[in-house]
Formats: structure tokens, C-alpha cells, sequence
């Protein structure tokens, strides 16, 4: 949900960010906490802004014009609806919304349109086939609904196309390539679903290096899904799944050639561009390559007795989400980087490309045992010992112009997504927050747990004159995007 993250953002005494409210509107939900879920949207047709509210006792629909006047409202009560979890949403021909929703480890889906004119709803359920094995991930691209699975005991993945009271169902097949990492293991693909699950990116939002760090990944674009797989360490593979014409086309591109073994390294697709990263103890390598052509565009290669010149922050060290701490040298920061799961994120503006380099781990750690001789005869053998996570990540920010060059800019350049994560965690009663991102801004909706309102703010990049304290922004709290993804089921 961003731009790469300006994490200590601003050490002034006010920070000025801009957003505006766009409307507040009275949302009366039961025991929000523990039974709500909401989904906000645009209709891409209309231009119309959908928010979908529901608790334990009913679904309430709010609709608003283009320009975010409240227009309409639907209200339907929930009559013994055991799926309660709501997963997703489109728009038929005729402008009314429809919307999935699921019980916990369900295979059925209940489809429930909603026509506004009459304010009666159609329902119906959807039961997946026995021969669908694991859902991948769920969404929303040009007002329809989709689930992407993999096929049971197959080399398929199976997408299901909801609309209009339809599903279809696209089948992709792998059972023509191979897969075999650096070290000669080879995989078939169920096994490299298995060992390396497929992280779904938002190409619109910040995605933050937890996730980017992830080997692979997938891109939900226009007619088309595109998997980067980076299971393999000296390259990219790509796979293009035509939503029209169902085929796959592989491409394969090299990572950056070192000259001692490479310890980690990933890639990152945006805007036709495939932006590649790679260290080990000794150098750090990026290059970007036209993703038609594979050329490449752009190629740096820096040593560990190198200055890396081209940061827009110092090299960081945080660990457990704590307060990053600064790492003084490349060497320093390279030996650091190479023990963890390299990561790219990669976010644009209308100018400039926003990138954050970096890898994440998460460890488990376990303590030493503690024995009280004194008193241990009769124990219960309960040695005091336990095993928690530890989460380690190092970074740092760079911004690249519309030609590629690295631009180096003293203040930070603070772009909407920026404010939004800010405003997220400063502000205190909000729940259910998504974001929508419009042509020229990002709208903010959440609910106000304390005046029990739905709220839309308009984020834009710049301040705007407004004291707000001071504020020191730090990559751990503001890394975690606001998505569509799944909601809690409820428990009632």
C-alpha cells in the first residue's frame, strides 16, 4: 500500500501531511470487535464507491457518486447465514453488487446479489469441485470476483471467474515445465508450491519487505496473472497466465553475475520492468530489465569497501520492530543483508520510482533451560525453557527519476501512502481500515470504533498546513499495508 517506506520520516516540530475528509457517515454495527467485517470499493465502470458492513445480525450497504456524496443505502438482515466471512465482491452489467462470503475451511460459497432499486437480494451457493485441492489467494480485478487454486494431484492451477450469478472456471497448465534450483534439486510444480508458497503483491499499494522477501510471488494485471519465481538464486522465472486465451508463457531472466556464489537474492515487477537484487558477503548487485525484451536497462554493482552513493537513507538494522539502528559501512551492512531472505519492494509516482532494498528473516529462538537444584526432585520436568520468533530485517531506501537515474534528495519526499501510515498509527479507534487508490490520490475508509461512523480521508503526497505534533515515522510500524485480504471468521 505505498511507496517504499520513509521511516523516520520528519524531525521537525509539526508534520504537515495532507488529507481531507471526504465523508462520515453513522454505521450502527453490533459488538464491532468481535462480529464486523468491511469491505470498501470502486465500481470501475461508474466510478461509484461501494463500502460493505456487516455484523452478526445484518449486511449494510453504502453507495457514493464518483465525486464521494452519499447516494444510497441497503440493509439486509442475515437469517441464519453460516457462512459468515466475507470474501470478496463484483459488479454485474446492471450496476448491482454482489458478494461472497465463506465459512472457516469451507469448500462452499454463498453468492448473494443485491438490487437496489427493489432492495431485494438472489442467492445461491457455490460448492468447489472435489478435484480443487489448496485456494492460493482471492480477488477483484475489473469488477469481478476470482479465486485462484491449485488442482489436486495435478500440475494445474484452477482459476474460478465469479460474476453475475456465473462462475468459470480457467484451468493453467505446468505439467510441461521444469523447475531445478541452483543446486541442481529439481521440483515439480506442486512440490514448489509446497516449499515456496506464492505471495500475492498489490501492484497499487506498498508491499512491505516481509512479504517482498518472499521467493514467490504473483501480480494480479489486466488479463493476465504473472508468478516471479525466485526459488532458483542465480535467476528470475517468470510465468504470464492469459486470462483469454489460458496460455502460460515462461521467460527467464539471470540475476546480476557475481564473482563469488551468491548468498540471496529477488526480483520485483512493476510497470513492464523487472527489477532485480542480489548479495552476498562481498557485493551487492542490482540491475532492471524490460520485462518484453529482457535487456537491461539499468545495472549497478557496488562492493563491501564501496560507498553505496546512491541512498535516500542510512543502511538500517531493526530487529524484533524495534527502533532501527544504523550500520555505518557497505561491508557491515552486506554481512548483515547475506544472512537473510533478500527482498525488493518497488512503488511509483508520476515522477519518480521509490525502491527499498533489503532482506527479512524470522527466527526461532529457543532458551537455555533454568534448573533450581535446591527444589527439582519433584518436578514436573517443566524445565522453564520456551521457543519464541525473532524477526530481523535490513534496509535502506533509494528513488530513481523517469530515466532511471538515482536522485538523491535530502528532505524526504513524502508521498500519500506515506501520510496514510502515518495517520494510521497515530490515530487511535480505528477498525476495518482498506484503501482505495483513485488517478491522482488514495481514500483512506475505516471505522470509528469510538463515534461509531464510517469515515473516507483523501490522501494525497505532500503536507498541507496542518499541526500535527511530531511525529518520528519508523519502518516496523508504518511496513504493514492496509489490503482486501481475508477477514476474520466470526465466532458467533
Amino acid at each position: 500500500m505505498k511507496k517504499l517506506l520513509l521511516f523516520f520520516l520528519l524531525f521537525s516540530k509539526s508534520v504537515l501531511f495532507s488529507q481531507t475528509v471526504l465523508n462520515s457517515f453513522p454505521l450502527n454495527l453490533n459488538r464491532p470487535q468481535e462480529n464486523g467485517q468491511i469491505l470498501s470499493t470502486e465500481d470501475v465502470k461508474t466510478n461509484e464507491i461501494y463500502v460493505f458492513a456487516a455484523d452478526n445480525k445484518k449486511t449494510q450497504i453504502l453507495k457514493y457518486s464518483k465525486f464521494f456524496f452519499f447516494t444510497d443505502q441497503f440493509t439486509d438482515t442475515i437469517n441464519n447465514l453460516q457462512s459468515k466471512v466475507l470474501i470478496g465482491h463484483s459488479f454485474s452489467e446492471d450496476g448491482n453488487p454482489t458478494l461472497y462470503w465463506t465459512s472457516d475451511n469451507s469448500s462452499d460459497i454463498r453468492i448473494v446479489k443485491y438490487f437496489f432499486t427493489t432492495k431485494t437480494t438472489r442467492s445461491l451457493n457455490f460448492k468447489f469441485p472435489d478435484y480443487t485441492g489448496n485456494i492460493i489467494a482471492t480477488f477483484q480485478k475489473n469488477n469481478t470476483f476470482y479465486v485462484l487454486a491449485h488442482e489436486k494431484r495435478e500440475e494445474h492451477l484452477l482459476l474460478f471467474e465469479f460474476n453475475d450469478g456465473s462462475c468459470l472456471i480457467k484451468m493453467f497448465d505446468f505439467s510441461d515445465f521444469s523447475f531445478q534450483n541452483e543446486n541442481g534439486r529439481k521440483f515439480t510444480f506442486t512440490s514448489l508450491l509446497q516449499y515456496y508458497p506464492l505471495e500475492k503483491i498489490e501492484s497499487s499499494e506498498f508491499n512491505p519487505l516481509e512479504n517482498t522477501s518472499r521467493r514467490n510471488k504473483m501480480y494480479f494485471l489486466d488479463n493476465r496473472i504473472l508468478l516471479t519465481l525466485n526459488y532458483n538464486v542465480a535467476k528470475t522465472e517468470t510465468f504470464e497466465l492469459n486470462l483469454e486465451s489460458l496460455d502460460v508463457k515462461r521467460k527467464v531472466f539471470d540475476q546480476p553475475v557475481s564473482q563469488k556464489p551468491l548468498a540471496t537474492s529477488n526480483s520485483f515487477y512493476i510497470d513492464k520492468k523487472l527489477f532485480q537484487f542480489s548479495v552476498n558477503n562481498e557485493e551487492f548487485l542490482f540491475n532492471v530489465k524490460d520485462f518484453e525484451s529482457g535487456g537491461t536497462i539499468k545495472n549497478v554493482s557496488i562492493s563491501k569497501n564501496d560507498t553505496i552513493t546512491f541512498k535516500n537513507s542510512p543502511l538500517f538494522l531493526q530487529t524484533n520492530g524495534q527502533t532501527p539502528k544504523r550500520i555505518k559501512t557497505t561491508a557491515k551492512f552486506l554481512k548483515q543483508l547475506s544472512s537473510l531472505k533478500a527482498g525488493i519492494s518497488v512503488i511509483k509516482n508520476r515522477e519518480n520510482t521509490f525502491i527499498t532494498f533489503g532482506g527479512f528473516e524470522k527466527f526461532l529462538v529457543s532458551t537455555a533451560p533454568s534448573y533450581d537444584y535446591r527444589n527439582n526432585f519433584f518436578s514436573d520436568f517443566d524445565d522453564g525453557s520456551y521457543s519464541e520468533y525473532v524477526t530481523k530485517m535490513a534496509f535502506f531506501d533509494a528513488i530513481m527519476d523517469s530515466n532511471l537515474e538515482f536522485v538523491h534528495n535530502k528532505q524526504p519526499e513524502i508521498l500519500a501512502i506515506d501520510n496514510i501510515s502515518y495517520y494510521r498509527y497515530k490515530t487511535r479507534n480505528i477498525a476495518f481500515d482498506s484503501i482505495i487508490k483513485l488517478k491522482d490520490f488514495y481514500i483512506l475508509g475505516y471505522y470509528d470504533l469510538a463515534s461509531r461512523k464510517y469515515i473516507m480521508r483523501k490522501f494525497t503526497d505532500g503536507f498541507m498546513n496542518e499541526d500535527l505534533g511530531n511525529p518520528i515515522m519508523n519502518k516496523a510500524l508504518l511496513s504493514n499495508p492496509a489490503t482486501f485480504g481475508d477477514l476474520k471468521p466470526n465466532k458467533n
